[in-house]
């Protein structure tokens, strides 16, 4: 028999999961607030992998992501262990907010220290109890001020072992992302684990394409790592579209924004994308796309300031191939069988 998981004082049993309550601190009226993980421990050998979401608080859509990977009934046959962590800044979720209390953004302080700032300490418990404890991690967000994310992945491609795994996840464009000081990512690489980061969506809000291509890529994923069956492989025969780098439109002037492009839409250099009209002169500036590529995130406000961030395109060096990809991937992703009776809505 498998030996039983160990975390926060509780041992899961091998073929059992458990919610454990990692203590964390008290609000300002006493009420104790932890940060909770479902430990799902297979009957058989297997790596751990742990799923975070809400490491921004108001990024919700990854929690709705690992409500469905959890209740997925495949989930029954795991080898090795699923840490799952639907809400990581507990705070910020509470208060719809990006951060925590102090104005602190939590991805930002890892690896943390014990005796720090609330961030650090959160940081720091993530670290050693999930983080240091698994052997691969999926990280999920969402835009944030007011921005939607076509569903892609941000990802530091040291190894072919990382890049296949990426590959093998299956959102529509894989972005390459240095680490930054500070993020799970970097501290997460420090302690000897990969993290990949899928973005998708829009903070406070729910799509269900994004939801989908969260769900459906973590499957395929666990599938790859040996934790689950021939179910959950990849079938899908359409490559995603790798982007070496990106790259922000920025208002050119102040005004009222309209965007004539969309998330994964091709774009050329010198193409218009956008406009912003004088609301008192009725003149209207252009917004000219800087480079080739995809569109995989832009903003949804429609008054602007001059630089504020408009668009954000993916460097592609043919982008109208790619976006024909993308089509594709979207469209396979509504007929996929892995949602026909696995998946719990």
């Amino acid at each position: 028999m498998r030996a039983a998981f160990e975390i926060g004082g509780m041992k899961i049993a091998a073929g059992t999961q458990a919610l454990v309550d990692l203590p964390v601190a008290r609000l300002s009226n006493h009420t104790p607030v932890t940060l909770p993980v479902r430990v799902i421990h297979g009957q058989k050998n297997g790596p751990t992998l742990f799923v975070s979401a809400a490491l921004h608080g108001d990024e919700i859509l990854g929690v709705e992501v690992i409500r469905r990977l959890i209740n997925t009934p495949g989930l029954k046959a795991l080898k090795g262990t699923l840490l799952c962590v639907p809400i990581v800044n507990v705070f910020g979720f509470l208060s719809k907010s990006r951060y925590l209390p102090d104005g602190r953004d939590l991805n930002r302080v890892f690896p943390g220290f014990p005796g720090g700032s609330l961030a650090a300490e959160l940081a720091f418990l993530f670290m050693e109890e999930i983080a240091k404890r698994s052997d691969f991690g999926i990280d999920l967000h969402s835009g944030s001020n007011n921005r939607s994310n076509l569903p892609q992945l941000r990802v530091d491609l040291v190894s072919n072992e990382l890049r296949e795994l990426a590959e093998t996840f299956g959102a529509p464009v894989i972005v390459q992302s240095s680490l930054r000081e500070g993020s799970l990512r970097k501290a997460a690489r420090e302690a000897g684990l990969e993290v990949i980061v899928y973005e998708a969506g829009e903070a406070l809000r729910l799509d269900e394409l994004s939801v989908r291509g969260g769900v459906r890529g973590i499957l395929h994923v666990m599938h790859k790592l040996g934790m689950l069956g021939p179910r959950h492989a990849n079938r899908s025969q359409h490559k995603p579209v790798f982007a070496k780098s990106s790259k922000w439109v920025r208002a050119p002037d102040g005004g009222i924004f309209r965007a004539l492009k969309g998330l994964g839409e091709s774009i050329a250099a010198g193409d218009t994308i956008g406009g912003i009209t004088n609301p008192y002169e009725g003149t209207d500036i252009p917004v000219i796309a800087e480079v080739d590529g995809i569109i995989i995130g832009k903003t949804n406000v429609s008054v602007v300031n001059r630089a504020d961030a408009l668009f954000h395109i993916a460097k592609v060096p043919r982008p109208g191939p790619a976006q024909g990809k993308i089509d594709e991937i979207a469209t396979a992703l509504g007929e996929d069988p892995i949602f026909d009776e696995d998946e719990i809505v």
